[in-house]
C-alpha cells in the first residue's frame, strides 16, 4: 500500500509495470496461433492438456448437455439471473442505432446502413471464478445488434469437461454453441478456423494476458471489442465520505486479481488515514483475502491532494475502467471527469452493482484506454456502409469541380472517371 502526495508520483505508480514480460508472453502466444493454424483441433487438444491439465474429446458441448445443465440450475439464481438480463437488454436497446437515406435540394441522397456482423465469439473466463455474469454482458448486445451466429468460449474445468453453470446460463440465453476451450489458442481457433470451430467475424470478452495478447495478435483477421488488462477502481472521496462503503469496495475490487489495481483519491487525509487502517483491520475478514492480500498490497494506493481540481485532474490522467464518486455532490464533478470507463454516483452506487444488476456493460476499457475508447455496446456487434446516390444532372453540375480536386492530386483516371459521366 502506498500514499502520495503528489500527483505525477500516483500516476507513475498507477501504471507500473504495464509491459512486464510482454515480450515472453508475445512470443508464446505468436507460437500457439501459427500452431493452432497449422494443427487445428489436436492442437487446441495438446494445449488444453498442457495449460489446463485436462483432457478433452469433445470440443464442443452438445446442446443435451447444455439443456440438461439449465434444468439443473438453482432455481432462485435462474429467475435472478434472467431479471438482471432484463435490466441489461433494457439499458443496450437505448444504443441500437437507426439507419438513414435523405435526399438533399439536389436530388442527392446520402446515407448510413447499419448491419450486424454475421458472428461473434464470445470469451468466457474460467479458472479463479466462475462469471456467468460475462455472458450477460456479451450475448445481449450482441443479439440485440442482430447477430445470426453467436458463439461462447470458455475454459474447461478441472474434470476436462464445461462448468455447468456457464452452460446452463448459456442455455437461459438460448445460446447453442458453446465450446470447453480456453486460452490463446481458442482466441485463434476463433480467428482462423479449425475442424470443430469455424472463425468468427469479432471476439470479445475478458481474459487473462494470454488471451488478449492473442486478441491484439489476430485483430486484422477478426475484429475485437479492447486489449483488456487487469481491473481497476479509484474512488474520488472527501471529508463526509464512509469509510466501511470505501474498504467494502476495495476489497470487492481486489478479490478479482492480485494484479487487480484500486485506489482512493481524496482531499482527506483523515479519510485516507482511516481508509487504510480499516483495511488492515478487516482483510483478514474477507473470503478471498489471500487475493485480495496480494493485489492491496502490491497495487493499492492513496492520493491526497488539497485541491479537488487536482483530484479530479489525476482520475481523467488515469483513466480508470472503474470510477466511484463518494463525495457529498457528485453530479456537480460529472461535468468535470472526461476519462473513465464507468462512472458510479454517490455512496449507494458501488461497482459491484453495475457488475451484474444495473444495465450498462461491465467490459470497460482499462490501462487507460477509457482516454479514447468505450465500454463494450450494441455498436461493437455492428457497422455501417454508407450510402450515396447521384443523379445525372447534379453530376453534370458539379463534376468539374470534382474532377479538378482529383487532378491537382495527380489522380487523371479519378478524375476522367468523373468527367465521362457530364461530357
Amino acid at each position: 500500500m502506498k500514499k502520495f502526495l503528489r500527483k505525477s508520483d500516483f500516476i507513475d505508480f498507477w501504471y507500473k509495470g504495464d509491459d512486464g514480460d510482454q515480450v515472453t508472453v508475445s512470443e508464446k502466444v505468436s507460437e500457439i496461433i501459427k500452431t493452432v493454424r497449422k494443427d487445428g483441433d489436436d492442437a487446441l487438444r495438446r494445449f488444453t492438456r498442457q495449460f489446463d491439465r485436462v483432457e478433452i474429446d469433445e470440443l464442443k458441448v452438445s446442446p443435451d448437455i447444455i439443456v440438461k445443465c439449465r434444468e439443473e440450475l438453482d432455481p432462485e439464481f435462474a429467475d435472478i439471473y434472467l431479471e438482471a438480463a432484463e435490466n441489461i437488454r433494457k439499458y443496450h436497446q437505448k444504443q441500437f442505432p437507426i439507419s438513414w437515406f435523405e435526399e438533399n435540394k439536389n436530388g442527392v441522397k446520402l446515407g448510413q446502413k447499419f448491419s450486424p456482423v454475421d458472428s461473434a465469439g464470445l470469451y468466457v473466463p474460467g479458472g479463479r471464478a466462475v462469471y456467468p455474469s460475462t455472458l450477460l454482458m456479451n450475448v445481449i448486445p450482441a443479439r440485440i445488434a442482430g447477430v445470426i451466429r453467436i458463439v461462447i468460449v470458455t475454459p474447461p474445468g478441472n474434470r476436462g469437461i464445461v462448468d455447468p453453470v456457464i452452460a446452463g446460463c448459456a442455455g437461459l440465453l438460448e445460446v447453442d454453441e458453446l465450446y470447453t476451450i480456453g486460452g490463446a489458442q481458442v482466441i485463434a481457433a476463433l480467428a482462423y478456423g479449425t475442424e470443430s470451430v469455424k472463425p468468427v467475424s469479432i471476439i470479445t470478452g475478458p481474459g487473462n494476458k494470454f488471451v488478449n495478447e492473442a486478441k491484439k495478435q489476430v485483430f486484422g483477421k477478426v475484429g475485437i471489442d479492447m486489449p483488456a488488462g487487469p481491473s481497476e477502481l479509484i474512488i474520488l472521496a472527501d471529508e463526509l465520505s464512509n469509510i466501511k462503503f470505501i474498504t467494502s469496495d476495495i476489497f470487492a475490487q481486489a478479490e478479482h486479481d492480485p494484479d487487480a489495481k484500486t485506489a482512493l483519491i481524496t482531499t482527506s487525509e483523515n479519510i485516507a488515514d482511516n481508509v487504510f487502517a480499516e483495511i488492515k483491520d478487516k482483510m483478514i475478514e474477507e473470503s478471498r483475502n489471500e487475493i485480495i492480500r496480494e493485489s492491496i498490497i502490491n497495487n493499492f494506493s492513496v492520493f491526497i491532494s488539497g485541491s479537488m481540481k487536482s483530484c479530479i485532474e489525476a482520475v481523467n490522467e488515469t483513466a480508470p475502467e472503474h470510477l466511484q464518486l463518494m463525495v457529498s455532490e457528485p453530479d456537480k464533478l460529472l461535468d468535470k471527469i472526461i476519462n473513465a470507463g464507468a462512472i458510479f454516483l454517490g455512496d449507494y452506487s458501488p461497482t459491484a452493482i453495475g457488475d451484474y444488476w444495473a444495465g450498462p456493460n461491465h467490459t470497460l476499457p482499462t490501462a487507460g484506454a477509457a482516454k479514447y475508447s468505450s465500454p463494450l455496446n450494441v455498436m461493437d456487434f455492428m457497422k455501417f456502409s454508407s450510402l450515396i446516390s447521384y443523379p445525372e444532372e447534379e453530376i453534370c453540375s458539379i463534376g468539374r469541380k470534382a474532377a479538378q480536386f482529383a487532378t491537382f492530386e495527380k489522380l487523371y483516371s479519378h478524375s476522367k472517371s468523373i468527367e465521362v459521366r457530364y461530357e
